[in-house]
């Protein structure tokens, strides 16, 4: 059991799986904010050059 146990406990291979799923959160949430103030930024302009033409 105790060899079991501290093989358990060495075994890393999991923790590798969840930073990596951390990693790509993370570069999920950047982008999305990235595309939101993109977005506003793009509608803001777009609003102004339909002001302009009208």
């Amino acid at each position: 059991m105790k060899t079991v146990f501290s093989r358990f406990l060495k075994d890393e291979s999991g923790a590798t799986a969840i930073e990596y799923s951390l990693i790509a959160a993370l570069i999920g949430v950047a982008v999305i904010s990235a595309v939101k103030m993109l977005g506003t930024t793009m509608s803001a302009k777009f609003s102004g050059i339909a002001g302009n033409l009208t």
